[in-house]
């Protein structure tokens, strides 16, 4: 089974989001968006040679999240996976810290697991076309 297929999103965390997402669109020409309290960008991305848009990677800055509530570490990095549910099954069999929680929505299915130093992961399976 093959596990992680690629990184859907980098979330970290900042003193003034805002501040800094401006700060990365006039440095380095990221398209950063406001999204509310947060900012971020959406980069589209091709596999294999493929012309059309195959899947994204999500840029995102934000001040506080739950979502890295359990982790030491001011970031979070989101790996793509073909089977999020089997992933999951496998991972707490070889004894790894998988959350209880899966989230499953229009956006896809999302699990959490912590690596051994504190740095929480978020396992994302997308919907199919994304």
């Amino acid at each position: 089974m093959k596990r992680v297929t690629g990184i859907g999103g980098i979330f970290f965390k900042a003193k003034d989001p805002k501040a800094l997402g401006e700060w990365y669109r006039k440095h380095l020409g990221i398209d950063v968006q406001d999204w509310g309290s947060e900012c971020g960008a959406i980069f589209q991305w091709d596999a294999e040679g493929k012309s059309e848009v195959t899947g994204m990677t999500v840029w995102n800055v934000f001040s506080t999240s739950e979502k890295l509530a359990q982790s030491t570490a001011p970031f979070m990095i989101n790996y793509r996976v073909d089977d999020l549910h089997a992933l999951i099954s496998l991972l707490r069999a070889e004894g790894c810290a998988v959350d209880d929680k899966v989230e499953e929505s229009e956006y896809g299915k999302f699990g959490w697991v912590m690596d051994p130093e504190g740095n929480r992961i978020e396992l994302w399976e997308p919907p199919v076309g994304s």
